[in-house]
């Protein structure tokens, strides 16, 4: 072969290479652009709720598109106005870091589902024998050559499939976590909601009757310098005082706790003040325990997670039996020969599971057992739904029967003798410490019928999460 003729090769097999080249990188670049535009695409355009329910989706677009001037007002203090439960619930869902982490661990298994299902990616590479000097071959040799191969693996038909339904069910798992997470704070908010609620009433209940108790010791002592009394009444009403004193002391550090709890669900620094919370009333609440199990075993995502992940153990058992099933490759491959003509080739390949019995076999082993542990954690959730439904059930019927038992009966009839006995002590007819008793009912009696609403719609908001239905309003 001439100079001119082995130029004219080189040339053509150089250019061959760089166009092989070239393409695989512009194939690849292309299919890389591609994927990060379904990223942008997947992030910016499409609600992680998107996949399982519009109302869903709509509550998470909400989250993620509230902006920071929206949250700061909605999270600012209103000049003394009452701050409402539903307020401090949309400052939560926009700013609480949980549901956001939530959020973004979903988005980040929803992009492995596209990587599960596709090819592995093709190798190119150019290569030469003969001379040291790159891309020269000896003359006059015929094993020496210089070439190029392309080669694909071929996973066995369905193995991407089933990788990409496990990926798939994980994802929907993740998606039920951030469902779960999300109600799980809606509650929690409304937990230390109420709590601030109660805090807030017993506090003023409690200042209102220690300005009543003053007047009761000005009248012990009046009527001590006249001698129609004795010191000790004077004193016991001192004591008395001391008593709420302390009460207070102890209320106002509840207040302060649920103000930080609420504060730091808001994503808010502890200390930031709060307004006053807005009047609570009772909720209606007519749902049988029976109805209670129906939604919960219907809506809780505990066990929508579970489900997703016993749908995906089922598909990664399948996965697992698959892997007996051999993969492939093709590769094709184009040499150039010193004085004599090019030659193309195809070679096909196929791996042999020769060690099926330590690696499949295990394979399948492995994926049946974390099936059987699925199976197990929905049983188990499946029970601890059911004894958290009983047991706010429980809670809230023994509150609200309580609450009813002391709005009719017990605080209108303490109030009754407690007019009754002032009225009897002024003029002599009753003595001190019956008088002061029926004051300490009526303190005891109020607060505790606060005590018990706040019991009653914090048992409430416990069960919300476990059947997707607001019980509160």
């Amino acid at each position: 072969m001439s100079n001119v003729q082995r130029g004219r090769s080189m040339n053509s097999f150089c250019k061959l290479g760089s166009w092989l080249v070239a393409g695989t990188i512009l194939l690849g670049g292309g299919l890389l652009r591609g994927q990060m535009a379904a990223g942008i695409s997947q992030a910016n355009g499409q609600s992680a709720a998107a996949t399982f329910s519009a109302s869903a989706a709509a509550k998470a677009k909400t989250n993620q598109t509230t902006s920071p001037a929206a949250e700061a007002a909605a999270s600012s203090d209103s000049g003394g106005t009452d701050v409402t439960l539903q307020q401090l619930i949309g400052v939560a869902l926009a700013r609480n870091p949980g549901i956001k982490s939530a959020l973004e661990r979903y988005r980040s298994q929803r992009a492995r589902a596209p990587q599960a299902r596709s090819l592995p990616d093709p190798m190119v590479s150019v290569g030469w024998m003969g001379n040291i000097t790159p891309f020269s071959v000896q003359q006059g040799d015929p094993s020496s050559y210089r070439g190029v191969t392309a080669s694909q693996d071929l996973p066995f038909p369905g193995k991407l499939a089933l990788r990409g339904k496990v990926a798939d069910r994980q994802a929907e798992a993740d998606w039920w976590g951030y469902e779960q997470t999300r109600r799980q704070i809606v509650a929690e908010v409304k937990a230390a909601y109420y709590a601030y609620f109660y805090d807030t009433k017993a506090i003023e209940i409690t200042e209102k009757n220690k300005d009543l108790l003053r007047k009761l010791e000005s009248i012990a002592e009046a009527r001590y310098r006249v001698g129609k009394g004795i010191q000790q009444d004077v004193l016991r009403a001192q004591v008395e005082v001391s008593r709420i004193d302390q009460k207070l002391i102890v209320l106002q550090q509840e207040e302060q706790t649920a103000q930080a709890r609420l504060n730091t669900l808001l994503y808010r620094d502890p200390e930031s003040p709060l307004p006053p919370p807005a009047a609570v009333k009772p909720a209606e609440f007519q749902h049988s325990l029976d109805d209670l199990y129906a939604m919960a075993h219907e809506n809780d995502p505990g066990l929508e997670r579970d489900r997703r992940m016993i749908e995906g153990g089922q598909d990664s058992v399948k996965l697992a039996q698959k892997a007996y099933d051999p993969d492939f490759s093709v590769a094709y491959n184009y040499w150039q020969r010193p004085d004599m003509p090019d030659m193309h080739g195809v070679t096909v390949g196929i791996n042999i599971p020769i060690f099926f019995r330590s690696k499949q076999r295990e394979g399948v082993i492995e994926a049946s057992h974390d099936l059987n542990a699925s199976h197990r954690e929905f049983d188990d959730r499946w029970t601890t739904v059911n004894f958290e439904i009983k047991e706010q059930y429980l809670a809230a019927k023994a509150s609200q029967n309580l609450m009813d038992l002391y709005a009719k009966a017990i605080v209108p009839q303490s109030s009754l003798a407690l007019e009754s006995s002032m009225s009897s002590y002024e003029v002599g007819k009753v003595d001190f410490l019956s008088m002061l008793d029926n004051f300490i009912y009526v303190l005891d009696y109020e607060v505790n019928y606060y005590q018990e609403l706040s019991n009653f719609e914090t048992a409430l908001a416990r069960m919300e999460p476990l059947v997707n239905t607001d019980l509160t309003q």
